[in-house]
């Protein structure tokens, strides 16, 4: 098995002070309001790929406070404003690359980014090796992969019309066997990424920034 990964995933660790519970990135159940916990995944993982990629490279000073859960809300809402949902969410790879490239540059970021889409009709697919290659590409450079899962099929641990983190990837060099590590709902979670290709009847896509 070839296994790639962020290496510093405790920057992912939030602390809720009220509680003592920790957390790995952030959760949209955090936004205060109705509609934005319903349909906020979208910028809640890009919420995820800013403050990796800020403070991983240490182009935004970390202080000791940055891990709370405060801190984290304040930033969600900040990107909410950017990355803001349609009445059907963030639904498409450019609703979710465009707006959070225009944040990052508000923040004085020089980014590119690279985005790569499974469509719905399986006759359009790219092979799943190119999946692999693009997941692999982005985590050998040290940076998330936001995960667009519009629908789940039979992989387990997915929900539909979903972003999530995308922090580790595991295969086999001839691509049968698959598996990721994304971050939802607070927490890590393991994905058999191979039967979610092979099962999605909608598809989704990838998307990933680094900064120049």
């Amino acid at each position: 098995m070839t296994t790639k990964s962020l290496s510093n995933l405790d920057l992912f660790k939030i602390l809720d002070k009220t509680t003592n519970q920790s957390y790995y990135g952030c959760h949209q159940l955090w936004y205060p309001k109705k509609w934005q916990r319903l349909s906020g995944c979208g910028p809640t993982v890009a919420t995820n790929l800013f403050f990796y990629l800020s403070h991983n490279q240490a182009l935004l000073e970390l202080e000791k406070a940055s891990n709370s859960k405060e801190n984290w809300i304040a930033l969600m809402e900040e990107i909410w404003e950017y990355v803001t949902p349609s009445m059907r969410g963030v639904h498409t790879t450019q609703m979710f690359y465009t707006p959070l490239r225009a944040f990052m540059e508000s923040k004085g970021l020089n980014v590119e980014y690279r985005f790569f889409n499974i469509p719905k009709e399986k006759s359009q697919r790219p092979e799943f090796h190119q999946i692999l290659n693009f997941i692999d590409e982005a985590l050998t450079q040290d940076v998330p992969i936001a995960f667009l899962n519009l629908d789940n099929g039979e992989a387990k641990n997915l929900d539909r019309y979903h972003w999530v983190t995308l922090i580790s990837l595991e295969y086999t060099e001839d691509g049968t066997h698959s598996f990721v590590n994304i971050l939802d709902e607070g927490r890590i979670k393991r994905v058999d990424l191979c039967l979610w290709f092979q099962t999605t009847t909608l598809g989704g896509g990838f998307v990933y920034f680094k900064i120049n």
